[in-house]
């Protein structure tokens, strides 16, 4: 009988190590509500910048509105200098009340790339804007003041030069979903050394903002609202 326990002494720590080794490893993902939304950022030096409370004007009813939810994180770089902020809108609950109509929808504006996926519909609305270059503070001033007004009073400056993207998504029912991105153009374009390879540049951040319509599509589909942000397809070395 001592001997019995002896041996069970000794397996004990044995399985407790191997239960140990077996479990599994915490996320390192990090993640912040923006209403209905459960926002999963990359990897990162990510900092909360904060949340609002909106209600969105929409039509039919004279006095339709609908309560959103702002949350806006930073990602900082080696030496805290500031490389992207990301804003996300959405939904304050999953209490859709539809059929909506959504104004503005997805307009062409000159110099920048516009993807209309909805192709004009009054009842849904799936938009990608993406500007390469922006190079100062007077064309976001211009084309998205609120955002240029919140950074200027958040002291908060990206470095320059960024590019801007901006995804829309809604639907009949209710649901709504807008991200906006300024990234330091070393997260989005490569190093270019000929005129070939600057023309073919805007690829890759492109293809990251079919990636991050996709994941903002899921989302509307997922009772928790989660939103996976793919990581930038460039780390952004110091010079």
């Amino acid at each position: 009988m001592n001997q019995v326990c002896l041996t069970i002494r000794c397996l004990l720590p044995c399985a407790l190590l191997a239960l140990v080794a077996c479990a599994p490893l915490p996320s390192q993902q990090t993640e912040y509500s923006a209403g209905r939304v459960r926002l999963a950022l990359p990897a990162g030096s990510w900092e909360d910048l904060g949340s609002s409370d909106q209600a969105l004007r929409l039509l039919p009813q004279p006095d339709g509105r609908i309560a959103l939810q702002t949350r806006t994180v930073g990602l900082r770089g080696a030496h805290q200098e500031l490389l992207a902020v990301l804003r996300v809108q959405a939904n304050r609950s999953n209490d859709w009340q539809g059929p909506m109509y959504w104004p503005g929808n997805c307009p062409l504006q000159q110099g920048v790339q516009v993807e209309d996926v909805s192709r004009g519909s009054r009842v849904r609305v799936d938009c990608l804007r993406f500007k390469r270059w922006v190079n100062g503070p007077q064309w976001l001033e211009q084309n998205q003041p609120d955002l240029a007004q919140w950074l200027t009073g958040q002291k908060l400056a990206v470095n320059a030069p960024y590019s801007f993207m901006n995804y829309r998504y809604t639907t009949e029912g209710g649901a709504t979903v807008m991200v906006d991105v300024l990234a330091d153009q070393r997260l989005l374009s490569p190093k270019t050394r000929n005129n070939q390879e600057f023309l073919a540049a805007g690829r890759p951040a492109l293809q990251w903002g079919h990636a991050l319509a996709q994941a903002v599509r899921v989302s509307t589909g997922m009772v928790d609202g989660y939103l996976a942000v793919p990581p930038f397809p460039f780390s952004a070395s110091v010079p």
